[in-house]
């Protein structure tokens, strides 16, 4: 029993100095760029692989939905939901192009796509926001530690300051509510 305490303490500590390092500048940052494309007519298109595709559907939802201000709806979604478009693709084409078949399709240049990677390395995602930045949108990779292949492609890149996968996506799920507390702030002043 005092194994697992010592566990649980060191795994929220380590939670902690995790989301320490993330630079608010970023973030205010990346607000106001997506601020910019959401009044321009885009919107925000968002994806990733297990954990990281509910936060890519979580982000999606707060957009869509509302986060604590009352506010009109926002364009968002989440490539991650549809399972026909997925299956299919993967069928036909393979697994590696799930993401980026869709991004073809959907995105124009005044869009914001956001792929979630914990390693960085997922190829879907990679290939996703290589055809994300072809098509002139502006990309943002959330990350790990060594950020990946991911932090080549992405305009920004938020590599969160952690090797455990598990702390990478809370975290991730922080980066992405402070996203859109600023995004609140500048839309409902």
């Amino acid at each position: 029993m005092e194994n697992d305490k010592k566990y649980l303490d060191t795994y929220i500590q380590s939670g902690i100095e995790a989301r320490k390092s993330i630079d608010k500048d970023d973030i205010i940052e990346i607000a106001k760029i997506l601020q910019g494309k959401l009044n321009s007519g885009g919107k925000l298109i968002t994806f990733g692989n297990g954990g990281s595709a509910a936060d890519a559907q979580h982000f999606a939802a707060e957009l869509s939905g509302r986060f604590l201000a009352e506010r009109k709806s926002l364009p968002a979604i989440a490539l991650t939901t549809n399972t026909s478009s997925i299956t299919a693709i993967g069928n036909d084409y393979d697994y590696s192009s799930i993401f980026s078949r869709q991004v073809e399709g959907l995105c124009t240049s005044r869009d914001f796509v956001v792929g979630i990677s914990t390693s960085g390395n997922s190829s879907n995602v990679v290939q996703g926001l290589e055809k994300a930045k072809e098509k002139g949108a502006f990309t943002l990779a959330l990350t790990g530690k060594e950020g990946g292949k991911v932090k080549q492609v992405a305009e920004k890149c938020i590599r969160v300051n952690s090797e455990s996968t598990p702390i990478i996506q809370e975290v991730h799920i922080t980066i992405i509510h402070m996203i859109c507390y600023v995004l609140d702030k500048l839309l409902v002043p």
